[in-house]
């Protein structure tokens, strides 16, 4: 009977569709001594150890590197349960006949109400006058505006797609840089597409859809910012390796930025000091932007959808990362 490992720690032990659709499938579920597994901290040799005792891992934040890849002969399969993939070496996947696939249908509104839970926080003062108030203080300032406001993205994905129609619902222009628009989704929504420099000359709010790559990595610096609109709003709920935190607490500090709204950071979990955490125009959340329980429920389902998929014979087409397995895989070498 072959093994699945579910390694995110929401799915632990908990009543889950995704559990009974594979036992219904006669898989096996195992779950991680290490609970802590998926949060990417565990050594390569502890990756190693915990990942071994499977066919098929549901997986978080845990590396796949190429060495960890190397020393996994029994591992046929990783679902990655959300859309990023930035820990798992694709290519080396590949090489070792691996598919590796992702939940592209089912985060993508949590990622976009979460995104407007930090634009609202930030707007609204919410945090600030909560702390305030439970200060003993009732300190009453205008708060901002989000209609008649521009709101710019930063990649017009499936996430972006959703925080667009939340913004036009709320009386924003949305103007969006993207490669690779869906010119109907454009056109239906009024979106105006734009080029980077006139995105971050216009934007009141910036909020970062993109994925973590080459290209993307620390792409948002000192340059990026300091071309942002004067007292402009910096969101990112995408990967926190997309801007240079250093850059952006000098462009808050100095006044540049007016505000910040993070769900992520260089380093996961950060240091218990970084400056970010002293900062009263800067909001934070754990990276906890995709997962409310309605899109965890899904993404278990579909993760699960992949890998029976997967051990019938049938391609999981628009999930699979590397499709050029496609013709020919088999579960079984």
């Amino acid at each position: 009977m072959p093994v699945v490992l579910l390694t995110p720690e929401e799915l632990f032990h908990k009543p889950a569709k995704c559990v009974d659709m594979l036992r219904e499938a006669n898989f096996e579920i195992e779950y991680p001594t290490e609970p802590t597994l998926a949060r990417g901290l565990c050594s390569e040799q502890e990756t190693i150890e915990q990942l071994s005792v499977c066919d098929a891992v549901i997986a978080g934040g845990e590396w796949f590197t190429k060495d960890i890849l190397a020393a996994l002969p029994r591992l046929r399969v990783i679902v990655r349960m959300g859309v990023g993939y930035d820990r798992v070496d694709v290519v080396a996947a590949s090489e070792r006949g691996i598919p590796v696939t992702i939940t592209p249908n089912s985060n993508f509104d949590a990622v976009a109400e979460h995104t407007f839970a930090l634009i609202f926080s930030v707007a609204k003062s919410v945090v600030n006058f909560d702390r305030s108030m439970r200060a003993g203080q009732w300190q009453r300032e205008l708060t901002s505006p989000l209609r008649k406001h521009t709101l710019g993205i930063f990649g017009l994905g499936r996430i972006g797609r959703a925080v667009a129609v939340r913004a036009s619902a709320m009386g924003m222009k949305v103007i969006a840089t993207e490669k690779y628009p869906d010119d109907t989704f454009v056109q239906r929504h009024a979106i105006q597409l734009v080029d980077l420099d006139v995105l971050l000359a216009e934007s009141d709010y910036l909020s970062v859809h993109c994925p973590l790559n080459e290209e993307t990595e620390g792409m948002f610096n000192k340059d990026l910012f300091a071309k942002m609109k004067p007292r402009s709003v910096f969101i990112n709920t995408a990967r926190g390796k997309i801007h240079v935190e250093a850059d952006l607490i000098k462009a808050l500090s100095n006044g540049h930025l007016r505000a910040a709204g993070l769900d992520v950071f260089e380093e996961e979990p950060p240091v218990a000091n970084n400056p970010l955490f002293e900062m009263d125009n800067v909001v934070v959340t754990p990276h906890i932007g995709g997962e409310d329980t309605l899109s965890v429920e899904r993404m278990g389902i579909e993760a699960a959808e992949c890998i029976i998929k997967l051990h019938n014979g049938e391609w999981p087409a628009g999930a699979a990362l590397n499709d050029e397995l496609r013709d020919g895989w088999k579960w079984r070498r």
